[in-house]
């Protein structure tokens, strides 16, 4: 199986990967991945989706909206963030945007004078270290190799920090079965009790709603589009009627199904 991720080789979405697939291709943003797997260059596709200190990602959840793939499987692994240098002596650390801001906290105490800078992914960091003895970067330890000193590790700011992963793969493989299901929905349209009406039909069949966020649609102001993660699989009559309800209140959008899947931790 191939699959394709966030890369270079050694960022937290390889690790994830590397537990579905042996076949592992890299780009640098969430949206080649989504477009990888949605035009079938490649079986699977693994991206992240929320971030337990920085919340969700929000090029992943745009990209999910935007095009016909399925979820599969959800791959939640803790973060374990080190400090990565050729010395001690650094003026800048580069990370993935959510890597600086979960180790922000640390970086203020310890190197308040160092610029941060965020580039593409924390693999890309690390690389940037490894060419230029003044930078720094912030990654998992193990990505350290025999080039660069690991100046500290368990930088982040919560020793709970965990990402969850979605695996994706073509809108054909779409599943009824698992313990979760996530949906999109575009309503279209906007007046009170809006967001009351998508959320009765969950409530009232007992089905736990992990996850509600907005994103902007991009078609006008004030206009969203609406991630809905459940606690419930689509094999389940309850969650279909609580779905073919999200459809009866968008007749003027549309609702987009990702699937239901089963969770796995990954070390």
């Amino acid at each position: 199986m191939n699959a394709l991720t966030l890369g270079p080789e050694g960022t937290y979405s390889h690790r994830a990967t590397k537990a579905i697939a042996d076949d592992i291709d890299f780009v640098e943003s969430v949206t080649g991945i989504v477009e990888g797997v949605a035009r079938g260059e490649y079986e699977r596709g693994v991206v992240p989706i929320e971030n337990s200190i920085e919340g969700s990602v929000t090029e992943s959840l745009d990209a999910l909206a935007d095009r016909n793939v399925a979820v599969v499987r959800e791959i939640v692994t803790p973060i374990q963030h080190a400090l990565l240098a050729q010395t001690g002596e650094f003026e800048v650390v580069l990370s993935h945007p959510q890597a600086l801001a979960q180790c922000r906290e640390y970086l203020g105490r310890e190197f308040p004078s160092a610029r941060t800078e965020a580039v593409a992914s924390t693999a890309r960091g690390v690389e940037r270290a490894r060419e230029d003895d003044t930078v720094a970067a912030i990654g998992h330890p193990a990505t350290a190799g025999d080039d660069l000193q690991v100046l500290a590790s368990g930088i982040q700011d919560s020793t709970s920090n965990a990402t969850r992963f979605v695996v994706l793969a073509s809108e054909t493989e779409r599943s009824d079965a698992g313990g979760k299901t996530s949906v999109v929905v575009y309503p279209n349209t906007n007046y009170p009790g809006l967001l009351l009406e998508m959320l009765e039909p969950f409530a009232e069949r007992d089905i736990n709603l992990s996850r509600v966020e907005s994103r902007p649609s991009g078609e006008r102001l004030g206009d969203y589009v609406f991630h809905l993660d459940f606690a419930a699989g689509l094999y389940e009559e309850r969650a279909q009627e609580a779905v073919d309800e999200l459809r009866d209140i968008a007749t003027n959008g549309w609702v987009r199904v990702l699937g239901s899947y089963d969770t796995e931790h990954v070390l």
